[in-house]
């Protein structure tokens, strides 16, 4: 079921995108080559604690870290470990939620390690400039269709894949709420947008094949092909005056 939110919850959206934001950042500061990703994820819950915020992900459906930590072809949910080294060249994923007072937001980045190849670097560009290209037709009365369109016409452009197995979602009392908010579409398709709701909007694109696996781990999930992928989030409030990022 669809949920608008109240003044209050947004406000206490807002209180918590802003922190989310900082993790992220501070995040993107400390992924450099030599840090393990379960420093990184150490890091970023001793930041959301010390905010009297909580980690949105830790243990939600038994994810056992507070940031999703994933490398080249890994596209999405990857486990933070301390054998899992940064090195120079890699491209990493973080994605990360917070929550206070009852709601959360969910927000992610692809930091760029070092010199990477060009191949990645337009990777990630592409990636997070697809989210904007959503924002540009994002507002009340949108059709999802409409949005996913947006953001699948201008990373095919590009000469990337947009992921189908894995879509943006609501959020608010919950880390996952409906609607399901796809990254590709047909324009003109699909429910329309209403005021106060609140979604997590999150291109995943990849450098081959759309298609992607589950590792044996129940979590990690990888492109088909072994390509790399990269992923940029924010969650978004749609008001009646347009849109509020609320991660940023």
């Amino acid at each position: 079921m669809v949920t608008v939110k109240n003044a209050s919850q947004i406000d206490a959206m807002r209180r918590a995108g802003a922190i989310l934001r900082d993790t992220l950042s501070l995040l993107e500061e400390k992924t450099v080559a030599g840090i393990s990703t379960k420093e990184l994820d150490t890091i970023a819950y001793e930041y959301i604690k010390s905010q009297h915020a909580v980690p949105s992900f830790l243990h939600y459906d038994g994810f056992p870290a507070s940031v999703c930590i994933s490398v080249d072809e890994e596209v999405v949910h990857g486990i933070p470990s301390k054998h899992r080294i940064v090195q120079a060249g890699m491209l990493v994923k973080l994605d990360c939620g917070v929550g206070i007072d009852g709601v959360h937001t969910d927000a992610a980045r692809t930091v760029c390690v070092g010199n990477v190849s060009s191949e990645k670097r337009k990777l990630a560009e592409v990636c997070k400039q697809s989210f904007f290209e959503g924002m540009k037709v994002l507002k009340e009365g949108t059709r999802l269709g409409t949005l996913g369109h947006a953001i699948q016409s201008y990373v095919e452009s590009n000469g990337f894949s947009v992921v189908r197995d894995l879509v943006g979602h609501g959020i608010g009392t919950k880390v996952h709420e409906d609607p399901n908010v796809p990254n590709y579409g047909v324009e003109g398709r699909g429910m329309r947008m209403y005021s106060n709701m609140t979604i997590a909007v999150e291109p995943m694109i990849n450098v081959g094949t759309h298609e992607v696996e589950c590792l044996e781990d129940g979590w990690t999930i990888v492109t088909a092909d072994g390509k790399p992928s990269a992923h940029y989030e924010n969650t978004v409030a749609i008001t009646p005056d347009g849109i509020e990022i609320l991660t940023l």
